[in-house]
């Protein structure tokens, strides 16, 4: 949530960056902020005014009584009392108006840093990185220019690479390498629980326990202190992260209780510094959780759905970082290089992306996708979103630290990313390692999986 400090020193660079991401009626939003928070003051100057008048009057009671003047006692009295009712009406029009620019705040997105490109879509992200692939075009424009925007990537290039690496023979897409070596059970899924619920059997088992040790291991190396967390949220923690109001018909919600599943292990991680201080010293917090994930991906259908391009339940590992804001930037940095790290290591075509500010989420300041190829599906796949969300969520969280120079109390900032999601990462394993031995396993998964091959 933006802070009203924020707003108030820089409205005109608030609204810009509103409506880089594309937030409608920015400036009348703004204009309503500060209209509705200079109602409250008003409200506030009028019981600060009665509270004063009311002990000023009190205090001369004693003295007329003592001066025999009980008439003009009894009528200060009644003076009093009347402020009192005055303060009570007042302090609830302030309640009224400090929850009505709450409810209005909630509903705003952070403001986008200046890096962040311009667009409305995701054809506007700029590809910054291509790795895990040899005689790319788009890496030296990538190399040349420091970026390149996705409207301008060549994707026939892709698919007469992507031919070239098939070497005369067209791959299977996942589902049915996944059936052809009994891995995953769509099906029984859908009997079980519905579409987008798969069951994973043997070596497709095997290996989703073998992604999530390696990635912890990973984590674990990289100083990230291994969380896990409860996977129902209640809606203070939703609020919190920012998942509520925004993204709350996508999250299946248990009525009875009023609590939600977890879309993101960001939440419960995220949340479990929700008001608290950290003293500097202990800055940055480093924590990762593995979890399953729960997204209703209401409105999805057609070939993004297929398989386990898009599921409703799905294993993911999160690391998640509280940080000071001179140190965010690094902290941000430190978390892609990780992220690459993985996949470097699993030996996956990768690209990274900085979004525009029209795909950015409702709360990153800045945001980094990571895609890898899918050589049977000629596309690319999202793995993994890591985001620096500046004091958006501290606010909501009001998640603070206390500063070693002069203990001064201010807003942390939060980061997270995925490290990385599975579902997409198996995808692009299987299609990309198959061979007529079987599906071949990277070196780095190997001692998790026990064995080289899929057979």
């Amino acid at each position: 949530m933006l802070t009203l400090k924020q707003i108030y020193d820089s409205p005109e660079q608030i609204v810009a960056g509103l409506e880089k991401k594309h937030f409608a009626d920015a400036q009348a939003t703004i204009e309503r902020v500060m209209a509705i928070d200079a109602e409250r003051k008003a409200a506030q100057q009028k019981k600060d005014n009665a509270s004063a008048e009311m002990n000023k009057i009190s205090k001369s009671i004693g003295a007329l009584m003592a001066q025999g003047k009980r008439d003009e006692a009894n009528a200060a009295k009644a003076q009093t009392g009347e402020l009192k009712q005055a303060i009570a009406t007042y302090e609830q029009e302030m309640d009224a108006k400090e929850q009505e620019l709450t409810n209005l705040l909630l509903t705003i997105p952070n403001v986008p840093y200046a890096i962040v490109p311009e667009g409305a879509s995701a054809e506007d992200n700029l590809a910054v990185t291509l790795g895990n692939w040899p005689n790319r075009p788009m890496a030296d424009a990538i190399a040349k220019n420091g970026s390149v925007a996705l409207r301008d990537w060549d994707s026939a290039t892709d698919e007469a690479i992507a031919a070239e690496r098939i070497a005369q023979s067209e791959k299977l897409p996942h589902w049915e390498l996944a059936k052809k070596y009994n891995l995953i059970d769509f099906d029984l899924g859908v009997k079980i629980s519905g579409a987008g619920f798969p069951v994973y059997i043997g070596q497709g088992a095997r290996l989703q326990r073998a992604l999530i040790n390696f990635f912890l291991a990973e984590a674990n190396k990289a100083g990230y202190t291994e969380i896990m967390p409860p996977t129902v949220v209640n809606a203070a923690s939703g609020y919190g992260t920012g998942q509520l109001p925004d993204k709350e018909g996508q999250m299946y919600h248990c009525e009875v209780d009023d609590l939600y599943l977890i879309p993101t292990a960001e939440v419960p991680v995220t949340n479990l510094y929700r008001d608290v201080i950290i003293d500097e010293d202990k800055l940055p917090i480093k924590n990762c959780a593995y979890t399953e994930c729960f997204r209703r991906e209401a409105g999805s259908y057609g070939k993004d759905v297929r398989g386990l391009n898009r599921l409703h339940e799905f294993s993911k590992i999160e690391i998640v970082r509280i940080d000071t804001p001179e140190h965010s930037d690094a902290s941000h940095r430190e978390m892609l290089a990780h992220v690459e790290g993985l996949l470097q290591k699993l030996e996956l075509p990768y690209r990274i992306l900085r979004l525009s500010g029209g795909d950015m989420s409702f709360t990153a300041a800045l945001c980094y996708d990571f895609e890898v190829y899918s050589e049977a599906q000629h596309r690319w796949l999202e793995v993994s979103s890591t985001s620096n969300f500046d004091t958006y969520q501290a606010n909501r969280l009001k998640c603070r630290y206390r500063r070693n120079e002069d203990k001064k109390v201010t807003l942390c900032h939060t980061l997270n990313g995925s490290a990385l999601a599975l579902p997409r990462i198996v995808a692009a394993l299987l299609e990309n390692n198959q061979t007529e031995e079987g599906i071949r396993i990277p070196a780095a998964l190997q001692p998790y999986f026990g064995a080289d091959m899929i057979r």
